[in-house]
């Protein structure tokens, strides 16, 4: 490999967990999983939403919320990114929200000395009612108002990723609110029911509109609260192809973000600059 094709490169990793109600046995689960992709060469990790903790009831994530800039969940995320001296976009975890019988399900990253350098707190909160499945987000999580762009340096170059969770997988119009990215990272928790039908379209259909990458940092299981998760963390590249994927279980897939994959892609067929409305 040339040194310029060297600088246009990043190695991405994208974590996948089976978490628990147990918040202290899941972060050494991620502080693990982050420890062997760091030594795999990966330089932006991202965990998936809800890794920190799977509640028996959604309540208990009202109880084990945060205030911004505090709490040990925070700490050891910094301490995890300084430590690996890697980005960190760490899935979601609860925070304090205006209501506090609610929390606010927030993406933070860290940066290599362990600095918070960007925050996304979930938009778009889901809800799903058959006979026997029913999850309503908003009875314990508060919306969130902004979507957010995280710009880092590594390899003398500048990467965009856009940052969105889970069910906001479904509004391509926040995607086109954050302009052209280079890698949107999506934490999620789809669970298997809608998962199996539309979570590589959905995944695939963001990377192809939008000309980036698709960094998908998914749960994986069946947890202890018998909610089951579909997996299939995924990386995606700006023409659609599948690059890597971890169908269950936890674990990590990586791949590299390439530029002149990006200029190719957007060169041959530029439909980002043929956009009218």
């Amino acid at each position: 490999m040339s040194t310029s094709e060297h600088f246009t490169e990043l190695k991405v990793a994208s974590i996948q967990m089976v978490s628990t109600p147990d918040l202290k046995e899941n972060l050494s689960t991620a502080s693990r999983l982050i420890k062997a992709a760091a030594n795999d060469g990966a330089q932006v990790i991202t965990l998936p939403e809800y890794f920190c903790l799977m509640g028996l009831k959604d309540t208990d994530k009202v109880q084990a919320r945060e205030s911004f800039g505090s709490g040990p969940i925070q700490e050891q995320l910094a301490a995890s990114a300084k430590e690996n001296g890697i980005h960190l976009i760490a899935g979601t975890i609860p925070l304090k929200a205006k209501d506090e019988n609610k929390v606010l399900n927030t993406t933070l990253a860290f940066d290599p000395q362990g600095k918070t350098i960007g925050r996304y707190d979930k938009i778009h909160l889901f809800g799903f009612q058959t006979q026997t499945e029913r999850y309503q987000e908003s009875e314990t999580i508060e919306p969130g108002e902004i979507p957010s762009l995280l710009k880092i340096s590594a390899n003398q170059e500048v990467w965009s990723f856009g940052l969105s969770i889970c069910y906001d997988l479904r509004f391509p119009e926040l995607y086109r609110s954050l302009g052209q990215v280079d890698c949107h990272v999506i934490p999620a928790a789809f669970t298997y029911t809608t998962g199996k039908d539309h979570w590589e379209i959905l995944l695939r259909a963001r990377a192809i509109e939008n000309q980036c990458y698709v960094l998908a940092s998914a749960q994986g299981g069946t947890h202890q609260n018998q909610r089951r998760t579909w997996g299939h963390s995924m990386l995606i590249d700006p023409w659609g192809a599948i690059l890597a994927q971890l169908p269950e279980g936890e674990g990590f897939i990586s791949g590299v973000l390439c530029k002149e994959k990006l200029n190719e892609v957007r060169s041959k067929l530029p439909a980002l600059a043929h956009r009218r409305l």
